[in-house]
């Protein structure tokens, strides 16, 4: 065997022949990404949700060249004087329908039932909760709000409710009593507040909308659920060159115990047609090491 090139891979474990140059110049001095994308939301925006294959994807593929800063931007504080007349909401139960349509549209499962029998009375809990995690936790805010939506979305579980809460942040392995109850403090209302206060010094007047702002202060503002061209176009301008996408790591490595990945998001991330998904998933997966289930008339990959 000809061993002069061996070598075992770092990401696949498996060891053979290298596709590495035997020899290459690099430059040490690396470089902290320079742009920051804001990332405005709220965790119960619907178009949010549906835009959760691209958005992963473009941060995937793109995080190398920006930092991440989620920003809650306070959907619902009460029912009270609330109506969104462009869809046609003016009380919980007419959220129900404009829930199912988003669903329907993006493939991104979306029951919406609890509207009629169980309205969430505002969206601020749950917000509060991410800000506290963040301050204490950080790193961890973004899995409980991934959680937070498939709950609400998909799973029709009211995360306006103490319970339902405290279930999540006990499920991402933190204690959900000693958290949802900081998150009932005025401190963590403050937090919230701060970021109230940046969304509105960046002019967002909806959700989702993606900010991404260089080193100059010069920036881009791409509202609603767009697509991954549209991100990376904007990314492009802001960085005043050609950026370079990133291979989508493994299935393998995203579906960790316990995660869950919808169809459409692992069409989205691999590029494969609906009808091809289980077969992919077969082929990426080790036997036995998952399971694919059905909600909602969709198809899900978990752990």
């Amino acid at each position: 065997m000809n061993n002069s090139n061996m070598m075992c891979d770092l990401k696949t474990g498996v060891c053979g022949p290298g596709d590495e140059e035997q020899m290459e110049i690099i430059d040490f001095n690396l470089q902290s990404p320079k742009i920051t994308l804001y990332y405005a939301t709220d965790p119960i925006c619907s178009h949010c949700w549906a835009l959760e294959p691209v958005l992963n994807r473009f941060i995937l593929q793109y995080g190398q060249y920006f930092n991440v800063k989620t920003i809650m931007g306070g959907l619902l504080s009460s029912w009270h004087g609330f109506a969104d007349v462009s869809n046609g909401i003016q009380q919980p139960s007419d959220v129900a329908e404009h829930w199912r349509e988003v669903g329907l549209h993006s493939r991104m499962p979306i029951d919406g039932s609890l509207w009629k029998n169980n309205p969430i009375l505002s969206s601020y809990p749950p917000s509060r909760v991410y800000k506290v995690i963040q301050n204490i936790y950080p790193g961890k805010e973004n899995e409980f709000l991934r959680q937070a939506r498939e709950a609400v979305f998909t799973f029709n579980q009211n995360i306006g409710e103490k319970k339902t809460l405290v279930d999540i942040v006990n499920n991402i392995g933190l204690n959900g009593e000693e958290i949802v109850a900081n998150a009932a403090l005025g401190s963590a209302q403050d937090l919230l507040e701060q970021d109230f206060e940046l969304a509105g010094r960046l002019g967002v007047r909806g959700f989702p909308t993606i900010i991404l702002v260089n080193e100059e202060n010069k920036g881009v503002k791409i509202v609603g659920a767009r697509s991954l061209e549209a991100y990376v176009d904007g990314l492009q301008q802001v960085y005043n060159g050609d950026v370079k996408a990133e291979n989508v790591p493994p299935l393998s490595e995203l579906i960790k115990e316990g995660n869950i990945l919808f169809s459409k998001e692992i069409e989205v991330l691999y590029d494969i047609e609906s009808s091809d998904m289980e077969s992919f998933i077969a082929t990426e997966m080790i036997e036995g090491s998952y399971s694919i289930k059905r909600v909602l008339g969709e198809s899900y990959v978990v752990s």
